[in-house]
């Protein structure tokens, strides 16, 4: 095998492990938005732990505390912009920007409230046994802000959109039974 091809061969192993990597930081997100707590489980390794600042501990433990945490919540949604990977052997460190959006229950009836929360997430990956999994994820938070909700969208008004749900009734899942 010439030179080239090793070469070649050793970038395209990289640039699968840091694909496996940022898979990991997206499958999370889409986890915690469809409260799934299952798919939230599935991207740590099971002695993984988590700093979110208000919560430090396990990610087993993690999963119960942040599901608590969106079950006050009506809706939320995490966007993952930049995304940073950098491979050493079976080890990876990545930096993933986010913004989360939450609908928050108003206080006392009233309406309820818009947040934004930015940061990045610190993430400490592995591989092991051949698999990927976060081992530690850390947060950081950039700045917030709060604002009242604007949404108005009649969901029952509106038969004919899919809208976002929270767990499997969401038409993502039935989308991804027919891969």
């Amino acid at each position: 095998m010439s030179a080239d091809t090793l070469a070649l061969d050793s970038r395209l192993a990289r640039l699968l492990d840091k694909q496996d990597c940022v898979e990991l930081v997206h499958k999370l997100a889409r986890a915690i938005d469809r409260c799934d707590a299952d798919l939230v489980r599935s991207v740590f390794h099971p002695d993984a732990t988590d700093d979110h600042g208000m919560f430090k501990g396990t990610a087993a433990d993690f999963v119960p505390w942040v599901m608590e945490v969106l079950a006050g919540m009506r809706r939320s949604q995490h966007v993952i912009g930049n995304v940073l990977v950098e491979v050493d052997g079976d080890n990876a460190r990545g930096e993933a920007y986010f913004i989360a959006h939450h609908c928050l229950p108003g206080a006392d009836g009233a309406g309820d409230t818009f947040m934004v929360a930015a940061g990045r997430y610190l993430d400490r990956f592995e591989k092991r046994d051949g698999e990927w999994r976060i081992a530690h994820r850390g947060a950081v938070y950039d700045w917030s802000t709060t604002a009242p909700s604007t949404d108005m969208w009649d969901r029952a008004a509106m038969p004919t959109h899919a809208f976002g749900e929270r767990g499997h009734a969401d038409p993502s899942y039935r989308h991804f039974e027919g891969a």
